[in-house]
């Protein structure tokens, strides 16, 4: 057996003591700094679950409002070709009160043409 004591990176007792008591406190640093991590996440897992619920109650509303969209649709359509067949009647009508005006339009114009070919003629 060789003797160890004469090695120059042999340590002595006291020393091994203060580098394995160093070591557990920087162990012991580092967990409490594990710890303050592990704590702040644990409240962003939380605000992250308080979140995930408020979206989908966001989006359950969103899907009921566009079902009610869907429900709406064909009624708005009725709707609108009910509109669109009153605006049809509508135009017949004026073009029955266009066509029931043009001979009086044209009766009011040769009337003026005939006042007016008096006036020339009598100087009026």
């Amino acid at each position: 057996m060789a003797d160890k004591g004469g090695r120059p990176g042999a340590r002595s007792g006291r020393e091994r003591i203060q580098k394995l008591a160093q070591a557990a406190l920087n162990a012991d640093v580092t967990v409490e700094q594990v710890d303050a991590i592990l704590a702040g996440l644990g409240e962003t897992l939380e605000d992250l679950n308080k979140s995930t619920g408020n979206l989908d109650a966001t989006l359950e509303r969103f899907n009921d409002t566009i079902s009610r969209i869907n429900e709406l649709a064909p009624r708005l359509n009725a709707v609108v070709d009910r509109l669109e067949g009153i605006v049809d009647r509508v135009e017949r009508l004026v073009g029955i009160g266009e066509a029931a005006v043009a001979p009086l339009a044209a009766t009011e114009s040769a009337v003026r043409g005939a006042i007016n070919a008096v006036r020339k003629t009598t100087r009026l």
